[in-house]
């Protein structure tokens, strides 16, 4: 059974930066790696991938601010994210998606 461990989140001033870290009980080389959010009151939303081959895609509102990225040698996926606002305030979920994993999620808040 896959397992997902996230980390990284916490309590940012606006304009500030963080690093998720989410790894992955099992291999990452040959999978498709996701960041998801989910703020309060609303539904889950994608926020970036990163492909098998190395490739990435991010959702309109966060392009140019996050960034996704890979250790495979540590079967870790990260998610930089720098410039953050309050809108950016949710829960952040790391999804195996080839294996229709998900981890707990971790809390990133955005607030004076």
């Amino acid at each position: 059974q896959v397992q997902l461990v996230e980390s990284g989140g916490g309590l940012v001033q606006p304009g500030g930066s963080l690093q998720l870290s989410c790894v992955n009980s099992r291999s990452i080389f040959d999978i498709y790696m996701a960041w998801y959010r989910q703020a309060p009151g609303k539904q889950r939303e994608f926020v970036a991938v990163i492909r098998s081959g190395g490739s990435t895609n991010y959702a309109d509102s966060v392009k140019g601010r996050f960034t996704i990225s890979r250790d495979t040698a540590k079967n870790t996926v990260y998610l930089r994210m720098n410039a953050l606002k309050p809108d950016d305030t949710a829960v952040y979920y790391c999804s195996d998606l080839s294996n229709n994993a998900w981890g707990q999620g971790t809390q990133v808040t955005v607030s004076s």
